[in-house]
């Protein structure tokens, strides 16, 4: 059943007001873990009558809070957005998280909720909210008897192959390249967008054309190797043998993300890619020269041809 899904990027952009049912989090990945508290407040709203929301931090709390660096979310912001929405949610916040916002008084933010979306119910696992983490469960409770909201606290703790799923399993998996285990706690492919540019076109001249894509550096990248993947062009799934590495044979200096497409004839520069990673064929290796290379290469795009149906 379709909903009305409305996205903001403040609580004050939220064009009206209405009793809602909310959960706040950064939600990276709406992993296993993020759908199971969710759908469970999506069918009590429905049976309140009443609509849901959802306020996701971004940047994540902890680029701010631990100042890190580098690759760090499963997915883009605009996935995540979509995500929650197939999820059932009905409103999407993208909260951005900065200096302000990170010494705001927990009651000052309720009252915020309360005042924009009419916050009957505040969900989530064992969180805190607020300066200095300040707004536990007890605090958010005693103040939700105040001013007239409950706190529903949920059990996050969702298991897949006997290990709790969380983001950073999802991060330490793709770290290792492990695409099946993090498939699984995302219950989806994993996902990589970007442009297609020029790269030096030698896997033209190896007779296997790739596609080089920029992608957003703050994503975590798989782990160097060869991949089974689908490249989605236009709504169209090809099948696509995708090395993310040094490329150590011809260059071995800067990190790529490349897709050779399986029967795809065309021109794909300037176009945006969205792969969707399957499974893992292979390490990243370096070999004696570019005959050994185009003879492991053609290997990779027969298993990908096998392991992947269209």
């Amino acid at each position: 059943m379709s909903h009305t899904f409305i996205h903001a990027n403040h609580l004050s952009e939220v064009p009206q007001r209405a009793p809602t049912f909310v959960a706040i989090g950064s939600f990276d990945g709406v992993h296993l873990g993020h759908q199971s508290v969710l759908r469970s407040m999506v069918a009590a709203a429905q049976k309140a009558g009443v609509r849901t929301a959802v306020l996701t931090f971004f940047p994540h709390p902890k680029r701010v809070l631990q100042n890190l660096t580098g690759p760090y979310y499963i997915a883009t912001l605009a996935d995540r957005v979509a995500w929650l929405g197939e999820v059932g949610i009905d409103v999407v916040i993208t909260y951005p998280f900065n200096d302000e916002v990170r010494h705001t008084r927990a009651a000052d933010f309720v009252a915020q909720l309360c005042h924009h979306l009419d916050m009957r119910q505040l969900w989530g696992g064992n969180f805190a909210l607020g300066y200095q983490r300040e707004g536990d469960i007890p605090f958010l409770r005693a103040l939700g008897q105040e001013i007239g909201y409950t706190v529903e606290l949920v059990d996050a703790l969702v298991t897949w192959e006997g290990e709790r799923v969380s983001s950073s399993r999802i991060r330490r998996h793709l770290q290792h390249g492990e695409i099946k285990l993090a498939n699984g706690c995302l219950t989806r492919p994993y996902r990589l967008r970007g442009v297609v540019v020029r790269g030096d076109q030698r896997g033209r001249t190896l007779g296997f054309p790739t596609a080089n894509i920029t992608y957003w550096p703050e994503q975590v990248i798989p782990a160097n190797g060869v991949y089974a993947a689908y490249a989605w062009v236009g709504g169209q799934p090809y099948r696509a043998a995708t090395n993310v590495g040094i490329r150590p044979t011809v260059d071995g200096s800067r990190l790529t993300v490349e897709a050779h497409l399986l029967d795809f004839y065309g021109d794909l520069y300037d176009q945006e890619l969205c792969l969707e990673f399957h499974d893992h064929i292979r390490a990243e290796k370096k070999f004696g020269g570019l005959d050994e290379l185009k003879a492991h290469i053609q290997a990779d795009v027969a298993q990908v041809r096998s392991t992947l149906a269209l």
